[in-house]
């Protein structure tokens, strides 16, 4: 046989055999079933859950505002004059004590003034004497006995009381009364150089030294007792028929590190139309507190009987709250008393009830759920 013939014909055998393998493994593989597909398992979520138990619940509502001192003067200058004296240097954070010299002006040229008005009137009254003794003599004593102790670097007198109509006739008629009258004005203006401190209290702002010239209507400082201070607080006008002068109040400054208790002292009867908010002042004192400090309030408001507090979060449409019945969720009405920023005052619901702790992403009603319990 010729050696191409032998060739073909064993490339002819080997194509066949390829064949008859190929369907052979075709038919192997077809005779095997698939698997079929495994169904995912279902997934049932847990929740954390809590028992309501009713009480009596405190409605709070919060504020906040600056503290200001509540014994506060602006001082002002009434007259002119030289700065020469204070019982302390006159610097911001000088305290004083109740009736030191705050600022004394020079008042030596208004006071020699003064001086002479007195003894102008001092003489009007002796020339009225000699008359007196003889046509009114039973108001003489009197009238020498007042001129007897009339010094002139003395507060000025009363005048005598003058007990028929012709006396006081006559005493107009010299003038009397109009001259006392003018030197009781310059008297009085002259105690206006003298500023004495009305409380223990402290110097907050101040700008003068002393030899400086002070104007009349110049404002020389502020002045304020530092140991009793109120809170001027903005409160929603839907609380003011619950809110009451000398309900307690917790005030904490911002980092709440501090806690003070104070009282409401005062309520604004006007509503801020803009705001729809009334002023209530908070009167408060102890150690730690400073003249324009950012605090918050606290006040309690009223008390809710048969309430329960849950976190704000749970509450859904503001009406409604998933309670657990059978490991499924049901989505219950409840009647809502109070909101604050995180938690919300309800009411509706019977001791023992089990609802959501925790805020259940997706939850909706009819929804199957297992406790979570801590192992």
């Amino acid at each position: 046989m010729e050696p191409t013939l032998l060739r073909k014909i064993l490339i002819s055998l080997i194509g066949i055999g390829i064949i008859a393998l190929g369907a052979y493994g075709k038919g192997i593989l077809a005779s095997k079933k698939k698997p079929a597909p495994e169904k995912a398992a279902r997934t049932i979520p847990a929740v954390f859950t809590q028992k309501v138990k009713n009480t009596s619940t405190p409605i709070e509502v919060t504020a906040s505002g600056n503290l200001a001192a509540r014994d506060r003067i602006e001082i002002f200058s009434e007259v002119q004059g030289i700065f020469e004296f204070s019982a302390h240097p006159f610097k911001p954070g000088i305290n004083y004590r109740n009736g030191e010299v705050l600022l004394q002006l020079n008042s030596d040229e208004y006071r020699a003034n003064l001086r002479a008005q007195k003894s102008t009137l001092y003489n009007q009254i002796v020339a009225t004497l000699p008359d007196l003794r003889f046509d009114y003599a039973d108001a003489f004593q009197k009238w020498e006995n007042y001129v007897t102790s009339f010094d002139v670097e003395k507060p000025l007198q009363p005048l005598p009381e003058m007990t028929s109509d012709k006396e006081k006739l006559f005493m107009a008629g010299r003038n009397i009364n109009s001259t006392w009258f003018t030197v009781k004005n310059v008297e009085e203006r002259l105690s206006k150089y003298t500023i004495y401190a009305p409380f223990d209290g402290v110097l907050t702002e101040a700008g003068l030294d002393k030899g400086v010239l002070v104007r009349s209507g110049q404002k020389l400082g502020e002045y304020i007792n530092p140991s009793i201070y109120e809170l001027e607080v903005a409160v929603n006008s839907s609380y003011v028929d619950l809110l009451k002068v000398g309900n307690t109040v917790t005030l904490n400054n911002v980092e709440r590190t501090n806690t003070w208790k104070g009282k409401v002292s005062r309520l604004n009867s006007l509503v801020d139309p803009n705001t729809q908010t009334i002023q209530a002042f908070i009167r408060v004192n102890g150690s730690g507190l400073r003249e324009g400090m950012y605090l918050e309030a606290t006040l309690t408001a009223k008390q809710e009987n048969n309430t329960f507090e849950v976190t704000r979060k749970l509450i859904v449409e503001n009406k409604k709250l998933f309670v657990l019945e059978n490991d499924k969720l049901t989505l219950t009405e409840i009647e809502p008393v109070h909101f604050t920023e995180k938690t919300a005052i309800i009411r509706g619901l019977p001791d023992g009830t089990e609802i959501l702790e925790r805020v259940l992403p997706g939850a909706y009603d009819g929804m199957t759920v297992k406790r979570f319990e801590e192992k």
